[in-house]
């Protein structure tokens, strides 16, 4: 594991991570969430490598040189705010590692029941409100 990555998930491990009771639609950014209503949240499961490449910027393939990148970047004056857009992405990644999400996307109500292979929220309800009914 970089050490990068083993500093930020250090960092984030000291977040507390709530989910709320909610809809959630967990997914990434090739399977754009539809039906979403207020109330609704999404997370972006591949936020933290986004975020990551936005903040660092394709890094040099001599490690030498990508280390003194990456250090020039931790001393910026904007680090700060960088280190936390980076944390608040890998909170949802914990949120969905701490609920058992076994793929992705997936749509969850009120941290209980999950809607796997959609990221639409309208479709998800209704497949909810099928199972409810069968029961």
């Amino acid at each position: 594991m970089k050490r990068r990555n083993r500093v930020f998930l250090l960092a984030i491990g000291f977040v507390a991570v709530s989910a709320q009771a909610a809809t959630v639609v967990y997914t990434d950014s090739q399977h754009p969430p539809t039906g979403l209503g207020t109330g609704h949240q999404v997370v972006y499961l591949d936020a933290p490598e986004v975020v990551q490449l936005e903040v660092f910027g394709e890094l040099s393939a001599d490690p030498r040189q990508a280390e003194q990148q990456a250090k020039a970047m931790l001393q910026s004056p904007d680090w700060q705010q960088k280190e936390q857009k980076i944390v608040q992405a890998y909170q949802g990644v914990i949120q969905a590692y701490g609920l058992g999400l076994k793929k992705y996307p997936a749509v969850v109500f009120d941290d209980h029941y999950v809607v796997y292979g959609t990221a639409d929220v309208a479709l998800a309800e209704a497949k909810r409100a099928e199972y409810k009914g069968a029961q």
